[in-house]
């Protein structure tokens, strides 16, 4: 539930606006009458407003000076500006200032509402982020926040919103620059037009042109209609030119002219039509080093690299692992409708072990397998990926851990170690006991049905035993084997020897 702060200092206003939103049952709302009283709420180490719905003509402090402090204090609040139509230029100049939008009163409860779902959104865009650490360079420094890593990140886009220069996100693959892209997107002034990427690496180069600019009808071989680029396309929104450094030369020049000139040139045509239009570029190319080899524009690269971000290696930070985890465990445990809530620390110590060549998106690929084959409500060793054990040295057979037993025994098998050693590959060999062993034994005659032949008590139990693991890892043969320590081999000989079907139990 949502915590929202309803700043006026007209009391049926506020009041019809905490009824519209009580209302739905997804908001907790505090009301405050005037921007003093509102900062004494929001500075209250009580209080977390996730919302300020703020008013913008008001007594002691207005709302614009009321979101400056706001902004200074929390810069992961979000701030919402409601405005009577001789304030819109006011409500306006919040927008520029960080708010997130603006409404006229009288305020609609649905306009509201909807305007809130799209906040909360791009809200929700810079804490998954947060995972991508970004870095913004400013006059030559590092801009480091505050102390939390998610003010942070706040403060970067907060500072992005504010402007519309071009940004150019640095980093390796993997390490989240379009989710950058998208959160700077939708948290700035142009967030309710079209964010559109377009991958530099995937075009062939005497398509190019005609991708980003568009063509006449008839410009060229195969061009049987008229058709609008990406620039078109993109008006008044953001284009993402992902992969910047792999684009040719020719059209290094072509892009130079648009974001010096604000104009381009559909291919065959003679008309040159305005753009509006911000540029967010990324790469994971050495730009630097491509300059000296004359591989890159060096103007381009001054044009793009106004306001740079640089993504870190995940193999750079393994200490913001768990953080990262936990937020790719909120976001799977709402795909997967399950409620996994943690992870066991020999699970962790394997996940650190790894170098992460794939960064962040390895990572989240990862934590979804887990997500899918986890029977528990923690992550454990036996449901990380095969690959990633093998990456790092992990042996499921030689570390015995907790959590496999555990999920063994939750479905009634033995242990883990016990079933390893059950269906040992030197299974059929016989125990040795010489005849000198049962000389002076008195025989025992054993009354009842029940048998007391090893043989049939051990194949009774392997085919329990297999049949139990089928039913839990649903039918995967390759999973059956891994998790429960039996050797594929065996496995496949034992179910063809006991007549089992694999395919009964997969659901």
């Amino acid at each position: 539930m949502l915590k929202v702060l309803v700043v006026d200092d007209d009391q049926g206003l506020r009041l019809s606006v905490k009824s519209a939103l009580t209302v739905t049952q997804r908001f907790e709302v505090d009301e405050a009458f005037d921007g003093v009283n509102a900062m004494e709420k929001v500075k209250n180490s009580e209080n977390k407003y996730d919302v300020v719905i703020l008013d913008v003509d008001m007594p002691r402090m207005n709302g614009l000076e009321a979101l400056r402090q706001i902004k200074e204090f929390d810069p992961g609040i979000i701030v919402i500006i409601m405005t009577a139509h001789a304030t819109l230029n006011d409500a306006i100049q919040a927008v520029k200032d960080g708010a997130y939008n603006y409404l006229q009163k009288p305020v609609g409860s649905e306009d509201l509402l909807q305007l809130l779902d799209k906040a909360v959104n791009a809200h929700n865009l810079i804490s998954n982020i947060a995972a991508s650490a970004p870095v913004m360079v400013e006059a030559g420094r590092k801009i480091i926040g505050h102390t939390s890593q998610m003010q942070k990140v706040f403060n970067i886009i907060h500072r992005l919103a504010k402007v519309d220069t071009p940004v150019l996100i640095r980093g390796a693959s993997g390490t989240g620059k379009e989710l950058v892209a998208k959160a700077i997107h939708y948290n700035s002034a142009r967030k309710d037009e079209k964010f559109v990427a377009i991958n530099c690496s995937a075009i062939p180069e005497n398509l190019f042109e005609s991708e980003l600019f568009g063509h006449e009808k008839g410009s060229f071989t195969g061009a049987d209609q008229r058709k609008i680029g990406k620039f078109q396309f993109a008006e008044g929104g953001t284009l993402f030119l992902d992969e910047v450094g792999d684009m040719p030369q020719l059209m290094q020049v072509k892009i130079l002219r648009v974001l010096q000139e604000k104009v381009f040139t559909p291919v065959g045509s003679n008309r040159e039509f305005p753009t509006n239009v911000r540029i967010i570029a990324a790469t994971n190319r050495p730009l630097e080093e491509m300059i000296k080899t004359g591989a890159f524009r060096e103007d381009l690269f001054y044009r793009l690299n106004v306001v740079p971000i640089f993504l870190p290696a995940l193999n750079e930070r393994k200490d913001d692992m768990e953080h990262m985890v936990n937020i790719f465990m909120k976001k799977f445990n709402l795909a997967h409708s399950k409620r996994i809530n943690g992870i066991a620390p020999d699970a962790m110590a394997v996940l650190k072990k790894h170098s992460w060549p794939g960064n962040i998106r390895e990572l989240e690929n990862v934590i979804e397998h887990a997500f899918v084959l986890e029977t528990t409500n923690i992550i454990t060793i036996a449901s990380l990926p095969e690959s990633l054990l093998v990456a790092t040295g992990t042996n499921l057979i030689d570390i015995q851990p907790l959590e496999t037993a555990q999920k063994v025994a939750s479905a009634g098998l033995t242990s883990a170690t016990q079933a390893h050693g059950a269906f040992a590959d030197d299974e059929d060999a016989e125990i040795g006991m010489d005849d000198g062993d049962l000389e002076g034994e008195e025989m025992v005659s054993v009354g009842g049905n029940e048998s007391l032949d090893f043989n049939a008590q051990k194949e009774a139990f392997e085919k329990e035993f297999i049949i139990k693991a089928l039913k839990t890892f649903r039918g995967r043969i390759n999973q059956t084997a891994l998790h429960a320590n039996i050797p594929k081999k065996t496995l496949l000989r034992k179910i063809e020897k006991y007549g089992i079907n694999a395919k009964d139990y997969i659901n």
